[in-house]
């Protein structure tokens, strides 16, 4: 783990709660509905393990879902107070390098096509899209990154 990044414990949960809301509560009038990750069970995601915090208090956060053949980003959520700050690029580095630590070759994601600022950001990081698939009422773009790409950072 990264100096600033750490697994989320219990008491974390109302702050990864109110984060995920914060960062992504704008998108609610752009795509029409509650993005999935306000509506996760984020007591069950720290409980389980899967959620990583950075900040103190916590201001950033990723979600992860090991799978057999690649690392699952099923969130990654900054305060809008610390946007713009170099965290969620961090975040990323802490995802990838977490995928490199678990053997696994590459990260996947996905966002909502109506969340424009998210896909030019993935792409500069070297993610690559893999498609574009409507989901119940989400219409979702899929990304990967191949992890023998150069890191972020």
């Amino acid at each position: 783990m990264t100096e600033d990044t750490r697994l989320a414990t219990s008491t974390d949960v109302p702050r990864v709660k109110a984060v995920t809301d914060a960062a992504y509560h704008h998108y609610i009038d752009r795509i029409g509905l509650v993005p999935a990750p306000m509506e996760a069970d984020h007591a069950a995601d720290v409980a389980a393990g899967r959620v990583f915090v950075a900040g103190d208090p916590v201001v950033g956060l990723v979600v992860l879902r090991t799978e057999t053949d690649h690392l699952y980003l099923d969130n990654i959520a900054v305060h809008p107070d610390a946007q713009g700050t170099g965290l969620g690029r961090r975040l990323l580095a802490f995802v990838e390098s977490r995928a490199r630590e678990l053997g696994l070759p590459e990260v996947r994601l996905l966002t909502n096509a109506m969340m424009w600022e998210n896909q030019k950001l993935y792409e500069r990081y070297g993610y690559e899209v893999v498609e574009r698939r409507v989901d119940g009422p989400y219409d979702r773009i899929h990304y990967r990154k191949l992890l023998n790409a150069p890191p972020v950072g």
